[in-house]
Formats: structure tokens, C-alpha cells, sequence
């Protein structure tokens, strides 16, 4: 009696993904997130407008008073057009640097448990959010030129470098909210969170050109400010706004770099938030 062969199972071999559609795909999900994180402002639009309430204040009295005193020397800019850009890069700082509360809510939640249990790479999930709280702040820097203009402060309408102050400030943006989750990653508690990031907030303000030049500056701050990524943010903004002498290539570098080591390091440490 003969046996007859039987041939083994076929084995369904997933077809090969080239590098371009990984990539595609990653960006698809990024873009995902981003658009979920946005549709939150549907349910407190409110915050929007609370927020453009300090910047602008800053703007028009801080702004206002200096001007008129001369305390500060800028050159020939008018203290209030050289301050406009510093306090586009202040209103993103304060949006992003509490974005971590946010991330601890979600844990909170169990809604962060869900995320990270599906394939979706933590880094897309961080990368998301981040260049969400960069449009947010795109919002507030848009109320900031505005009131400006109102000033009278002499900003481009060149549509070009326009977009360039919409890249700093979603670069500058995304940096300090991926700090903040950062830091959530570290503590693992809103409150500690909030200690931390009002501890640190306005240090990362002073410690920047946003109000004063940094040749004014003490020799130890000038380091810091060097060191900042908000210096470079500013740097570019006022390059972009009004003309001022700057380095775009080595601030953009530098708002680049910031951002993906702060996707990588707050991607690192987002599972601990899980646990």
C-alpha cells in the first residue's frame, strides 16, 4: 500500500514593507493623534481664550511701560517690537509645560493603558500630542501678533517667513510639552508635576533673550541662555518678524534637535506611566 505525500500547510508570509511606507505610516498616526488631541478644545474652548490673556497683558503693559522708560537697550529696535517675539515663544512655553498633567489624566483614566497596548509606536503617540500643543500655541502667537499690529509694532507680511514663525513655534512647542512628559514620566503624580513645572517656567523665561538682550546679561546667565532652547526659539522669531540679525540655520538646528530628543526621551519613559 502506497502512502501518499501530504504537503505541509502553505505559510502566509506577510508581504515586505519598504522603508517609504513605514514612514508613511508612522506620520498617518502622528497625524492621528494630533487631530484626537485637538478635537479636545471642542469641549473648553475656553481655555483657548484664558490663555491669550497673559501673553497679551505682558505685551501691553510690561511692553507698553518699558518702552516708555527706556530701561532696557535694545539698538534700534523699539523695546515693544523686540519684545513681541519673546512673548510669542513665553505664551508656547506656558501652553506645552504642563502638557505632562494631561498624560498622568490619561493614565489616571486607563486611557493611556489602552494606547500602549496597541502597535502603534509610543514615540508616534508622543509625537502627536506634542505637535498638537504646538498648534494650540500657534493659536495664542496668532492673538499675540495681532495685538501687535494694534501696537503699531512692525512685523513681516511676508507669507515665506510667516510660516517660518509657525515652524519655531510648533518646534519650540513640541520640545517643552515632551519635557513635560518627560518629567510626568519622572514623578508619576500631577502635583509634583505642578511643583515642578511652576519651579521651573519662569527661570526658563529669564534665562532667555525673551526680555533682554543677552549681551546685558551676568556672564553665568549668558551660559544658560546659551544653553536654552527658548533663546533660539526667540532668536527666531525675531529674525523671522522683524528683521533682526540671526543665525536661522543654527536656530532652527538647534528647535529641531530639541524636539526629537524630547520625543525620545519622554517616548522612553512614557511607560513608567502605565505600570
Amino acid at each position: 500500500m502506497s502512502v501518499v505525500p501530504v504537503a505541509p500547510p502553505a505559510v502566509r508570509v506577510p508581504p515586505p514593507t519598504n522603508g517609504l511606507s513605514g514612514v508613511r505610516r508612522l506620520l498617518s498616526r502622528i497625524e492621528t493623534f494630533c487631530i484626537v488631541e485637538l478635537q479636545k478644545l471642542r469641549h473648553d474652548r475656553t481655555e483657548l481664550i484664558t490663555r491669550m490673556v497673559q501673553p497679551v497683558l505682558w505685551l501691553v503693559v510690561f511692553g507698553e511701560t518699558f518702552s516708555r522708560i527706556h530701561a532696557i537697550p535694545t539698538g534700534n529696535v523699539p523695546y515693544l517690537d523686540y519684545l513681541a517675539p519673546g512673548i510669542i515663544a513665553q505664551s508656547a512655553l506656558f501652553v506645552s509645560i504642563f502638557y505632562g498633567i494631561q498624560i498622568i489624566w490619561e493614565r489616571d483614566a486607563g486611557v493611556l493603558t489602552k494606547l500602549l497596548v496597541t502597535p502603534t509606536p509610543r514615540a508616534a503617540l508622543v509625537a502627536g500630542k506634542a505637535f498638537a500643543a504646538g498648534i494650540r500655541s500657534l493659536i495664542q502667537a496668532i492673538a499675540v501678533l495681532v495685538v501687535a499690529a494694534l501696537l503699531g509694532v512692525g512685523l513681516t507680511v511676508n507669507p515665506l517667513k510667516l510660516l517660518g514663525v509657525a515652524l519655531a513655534v510648533v518646534l519650540g512647542a513640541a520640545f517643552f510639552s515632551c519635557l513635560s512628559v518627560t518629567i510626568a514620566g519622572l514623578v508619576l503624580k500631577r502635583d509634583r508635576l505642578m511643583g515642578i513645572g511652576q519651579a521651573i517656567t519662569m527661570p526658563l523665561f529669564f534665562a532667555s533673550n525673551a526680555l533682554y538682550p543677552v549681551d546685558i546679561m551676568p556672564t553665568w546667565l549668558r551660559y544658560i541662555s546659551h544653553a536654552n532652547p527658548l533663546s533660539y526659539e526667540v532668536a527666531a522669531l525675531r529674525g523671522l518678524l522683524i528683521g533682526q540679525s540671526t543665525d536661522l540655520w543654527l536656530d532652527f538646528g538647534v528647535l529641531i534637535l530639541a524636539a526629537l530628543a524630547g520625543i525620545t526621551a519622554a517616548s522612553a519613559l512614557l511607560g513608567r506611566l502605565a505600570r
